[in-house]
């Protein structure tokens, strides 16, 4: 049976367990009150959407719009049914750049060819035990399609890290960058490194595509 929707300006809304209907608390100006029960992204990972990995090693990295690619990969498979929510970038220099560059993240899209994966990865749910999602990783990758979209995250010195801080930072999307079937998010830096010398971590959602 369908409950009406009652609000109550202000307030105080504690009620018993099961009680029923309990008022929803509002603002002067209609804005609805609320407060998280969990932590950040908990109701997300409890319902296991949530995945990450990494690289278990120092790579090199390719150049921007370089299609064939080495670095950290994130790709959507065609027909998975999910949409990849891209959350948090980590990224770390273990050893010192040979010359300063630049790092980002960069996107492509194909609607008829997925990633060809050579040195894939293993993803992880972030409810540990779950299975893997749909989301493929690669740290060497063949794309299908040169990436066009560039998103500058940092930049990397040449001093060396016993003196210098550049051991490792994050960036956090929030969700601002939507990856679908076809698609794919992979890191860059603008020039190709020669060493391996940096680590990557990606964490996502997988979020059903609702037709």
């Amino acid at each position: 049976m369908a409950l009406p929707i009652q609000t109550i300006v202000g307030g105080n809304t504690a009620a018993a367990t099961g009680s029923l209907p309990v008022n929803m608390r509002v603002g002067n100006t209609g804005e609805l009150i609320t407060q998280n029960l969990h932590a950040d992204g908990y109701e997300a990972a409890a319902r296991g959407q949530i995945y990450s990995g990494s690289n278990s090693a120092a790579v090199t990295t390719s150049a921007g719009f370089a299609t064939t690619h080495t670095g950290f990969c994130l790709s959507n498979p065609l027909g998975s049914g999910k949409n990849l929510v891209l959350m948090r970038v980590k990224y770390g220099a273990i050893v010192a750049q040979a010359a300063a560059i630049s790092l980002g993240i960069q996107t492509g899209y194909s609607a008829s060819v997925n990633v060809v994966h050579t040195t894939p990865m293993v993803p992880l749910s972030n409810f540990v035990g779950n299975p893997a999602g749909v989301a493929l990783l690669d740290s060497a990758a063949t794309l299908p399609i040169a990436p066009t979209r560039i998103i500058l995250i940092d930049t990397l010195l040449t001093g060396a890290i016993t003196t210098s801080a550049i051991g490792g930072n994050q960036y956090d999307f929030n969700g601002t960058v939507v990856i679908p079937p076809g698609g794919f998010v992979a890191t860059y830096t603008s020039a190709a490194s020669t060493a391996a010398s940096l680590v990557f971590g990606f964490m996502w959602e997988e979020v059903s595509i609702v037709v």
